[in-house]
């Protein structure tokens, strides 16, 4: 079989990098692609092209898969709508119905990428940017609906003024996930709703649904004696990493190679990647940390994700933010979450700079690459840190209440020299990396 892919170089605020490029759970997008397509194709698929736009499907030959590189899905997804199309025997593209409450609360916020059309019976749905072709390309293309079939699940008990007569404060854990990346807040939603919350999702109804799969999760944790969800059938710990006795390790978790976490630690439902070190009381929840980060002692992530080489200093807390790689937030450091100004809907900025809701109750804030946030920062729901910026706790400013550009930086005032520019946007001069 042969892969085309669409590339799509539109920067994502406040990376300045392409969607392709930027990290979601512990892989960066394209190589999560590739992964997912070498692992349910196998070694017949073999990449054919790469096109500037839509209009460039008509060079498609062969049976081919084609897709837009800022799309990120799933292996359930991707599976869902091959084994359709196969069957199909005819040209397909991938859509959804724009009911799906998932897809709906998840993918369609801040996305513009996604087209509109209806189905045989009249019904409204999005279609996507991936399609499948059974030899070569053809204008008689059908959509196929992929169902989320998502599950309902998330935090029952939180006091109603939270949820602002919204009900209760809940999430929609999908079987299967799409997102077209243009945002930060995608990232999020990709790393976290449609990463750890889902892997839960999933293992709940595994639980319920197969007396084998909770037999031997349960066996594992007679054998080891530990709780249901601390064993190993819950829980994926890699080669050469030491994990402290006194730690709790709630599943599902994966650990990567060469972690460490230390006594005290508290690791619920979260990712981590290779070569990360946890020290001492720092607590993850629903979170994922990717290859080469740092928590020194008592750092909490909640909801959070973090790309390559990110430090977090003690004491920090970050509630549904989502950190870019090569970046340090300093102690004491608090990125907020729910918006204590009313009824007041929490927006973020979409590809264009614009602000837009992105209905959610709660939602924390996004940093860069390559940046320096200083000690007893305190961070406002929805703002963003653009890339490479130094920002130095002062009277003057120590709550971010607003978008923070490059041009706004500290390092501006101390010396410029001193903090060079990694990643720019379009037109702007780079330098090298900096070395860590």
């Amino acid at each position: 079989m042969n892969r085309y892919y669409i590339e799509d170089l539109h920067p994502v605020p406040p990376f300045n990098q392409p969607a392709s490029e930027l990290t979601i759970g512990t892989r960066p997008l394209k190589i999560h692609q590739e992964n997912l397509f070498a692992e349910y194709l196998g070694q017949s698929l073999e990449l054919k092209g790469v096109f500037k736009d839509s209009s460039q499907l008509i060079e498609v030959k062969g049976e081919s898969v084609v897709y837009r590189d800022n799309l990120w899905f799933d292996k359930e997804f991707i599976q869902y709508f091959m084994k359709r199309a196969r069957e199909g025997k005819k040209a397909a593209r991938a859509a959804f119905s724009a009911s799906d409450p998932a897809f709906r609360t998840y993918t369609l916020p801040l996305a513009h990428d996604l087209e509109s059309d209806v189905d045989e019976d009249g019904n409204m749905i999005y279609v996507l940017d991936l399609w499948y072709f059974p030899d070569g390309y053809t204008r008689d293309v059908s959509p196929i609906k992929v169902p989320s079939d998502a599950l309902e699940m998330g935090f029952f008990a939180v006091p109603g003024y939270m949820t602002m007569e919204q009900g209760d404060l809940t999430h929609y854990a999908p079987s299967r996930s799409v997102v077209s990346i243009e945002s930060w807040v995608h990232l999020y939603f990709a790393s976290i709703i449609f990463g750890t919350f889902a892997r839960s999702g999933r293992l709940q109804t595994a639980i319920k649904s197969s007396f084998l799969t909770n037999l031997k999760i349960l066996w594992a944790a007679v054998m080891e004696q530990k709780q249901f969800l601390a064993a190993s059938g819950a829980v994926e710990i890699g080669s050469n990493s030491s994990i402290d006795p006194s730690a709790i390790i709630r599943g599902p978790v994966k650990i990567g190679d060469n972690v460490s976490i230390g006594a005290g630690s508290i690791i619920d439902n979260s990712t981590i990647g290779d070569n990360v070190n946890i020290d001492a009381g720092c607590v993850l929840f629903q979170s994922t940390v990717a290859d080469g980060s740092f928590l020194p002692f008592r750092a909490a992530l909640y909801l959070t994700t973090l790309m390559e080489n990110v430090i977090v200093a003690q004491n920090t807390c970050l509630q549904m933010c989502v950190i870019g790689r090569n970046t340090f937030v300093g102690a004491g450091s608090t990125f907020t979450d729910f918006n204590m100004f009313g009824n007041v809907p929490i927006k973020a900025a979409n590809r264009r700079g614009e602000l837009e809701e992105v209905g959610q109750v709660v939602l924390g804030g996004a940093v860069g690459h390559n940046c320096r946030i200083g000690s007893g920062m305190v961070v406002m729901p929805g703002r963003m840190i653009e890339s490479d910026v130094v920002l130095v706790a002062s009277p003057q400013r120590r709550v971010i209440n607003r978008n923070v550009t490059f041009a706004e930086s500290d390092h501006h005032i101390y010396g410029s020299h001193m903090h060079p520019r990694f990643f720019p946007q379009p037109g702007e001069a780079t330098t090298t990396l900096e070395a860590w």
